[in-house]
């Protein structure tokens, strides 16, 4: 996987095709996904992110990370590194 192959809004989905997010942008060794999929609460209306290191393959405008979407999905990040 070539970090140049995740391209604004893309899908990213989780290992089971559970959808996780939208790429925003790729921001260092982190996707920054689109605000619009940020969760609810206090994780509404700001961007969150996903390591890079979590990506399993980039296919079919699709970003699929290597963990089902629910364990994905605890291991966002804030904009600070701390988890979310």
């Amino acid at each position: 996987m070539k970090t140049e192959d995740i391209k604004p809004h893309m899908e990213v989905i989780g290992a089971d095709g559970v959808h996780v997010g939208t790429v925003d942008r790729v921001d260092g060794k982190r996707i920054k996904l689109t605000k619009a999929d940020s969760g609810q609460g206090a994780h509404k209306d700001h961007h969150h992110y996903v390591e890079l290191g979590l990506v399993a393959d980039v296919d079919g405008g699709k970003v699929r990370l290597s963990a089902n979407a629910a364990v994905a999905i605890t291991l966002e990040e804030e904009e600070s590194g701390k988890s979310v």
